[in-house]
């Protein structure tokens, strides 16, 4: 690790305040993905600002017909949550297949999608679940949140409070997980609402996208069987020493019809 200076705020204010105008400063949420790379030099910064003391970013409660969960709320957390599972279940068990207990009791929501790993599993249900990003400044819907490899729609000195989830009348998260660190290799998550249908693709591609010929079909009938001989293109997909695009894209048809299956079985119950 290289040298930095530490802070630990006790109010969001005092956070804003810390990094505003700065762009040699990092906001610590779990550091789940932050710490090993200061740890392997593959970052740098002059001031680590910690969110951890800062209890208005954290807990879940629900509004109406909507879910918020702070920023700040531990993986852990949410697979407790009565109210999770009451709610949205499948965001309950998508959190559950995070990591493993060290990295579900430190990492957060928050942290996981400003990070926006290609192959986390937070950003399939953002997005899949047509959520909204709330920041210290504004509210971002997630269609316009997530930009790319790494990378979001959050500006500097821009710090995200809450997710606020609508809750679907069904919905359901399918990964096929990295064995060793159980990120996806292709995760795919499925939500039914009054609106339609939306399907959301992570892990398959250097950001979370949307399935839209799914979701299409999917909106004349919520079936399993409405996927067949849907396919998808690998051209664009990730291709490592894990899987390559072919096999990704082949993958992503197949859980998109396990979830479907789930949903539907979660929406009968």
């Amino acid at each position: 690790m290289y040298d930095f200076s530490y802070h630990k705020p006790a109010s969001l204010d005092e956070a804003a305040s810390l990094i505003s105008g700065r762009d040699d400063v990092k906001l610590l949420a779990g550091g789940m993905s932050l710490i090993p790379a200061l740890k392997l030099r593959l970052a740098t910064y002059s001031d680590l600002v910690d969110l951890g003391a800062i209890d208005a970013l954290k807990g879940i409660r629900r509004e109406g017909n909507t879910l918020v969960i702070g920023a700040m709320t531990p993986h852990a957390e949410v697979v407790a949550s009565a109210e999770v599972e009451r709610a949205i279940p499948a965001l309950a068990e998508l959190a559950g297949g995070i990591g493993d207990p060290l990295v579900r009791n430190r990492g957060t929501m928050g942290g996981s999608i400003a990070n926006a790993d290609p192959a986390a599993d937070y950003p399939a249900s953002v997005l899949g679940l047509a959520a909204t990003v709330v920041t210290n400044r504004r509210e971002i819907a997630a269609d316009q949140f997530f930009l790319g490899l790494f990378e979001t729609a959050l500006k500097p000195g821009e710090i995200i409070t809450a997710v606020r989830f609508p809750i679907p009348e069904a919905a359901a998260y399918c990964k096929f997980p990295q064995p060793a660190s159980r990120f996806a290799l292709a995760g795919v998550f499925v939500a039914k609402t009054a609106g339609g249908v939306r399907v959301a693709v992570t892990g398959a591609g250097p950001s979370v996208f949307r399935f839209k010929e799914a979701e299409a079909a999917l909106a004349k009938k919520f079936d399993p069987a409405a996927l067949d001989g849907i396919e998808v293109r690998p051209d664009g997909l990730n291709s490592d020493i894990h899987a390559s695009a072919e096999y990704r894209a082949s993958c992503v048809v197949v859980l998109a019809r396990r979830a479907v299956m789930k949903a539907r079985e979660a929406g009968a119950r």
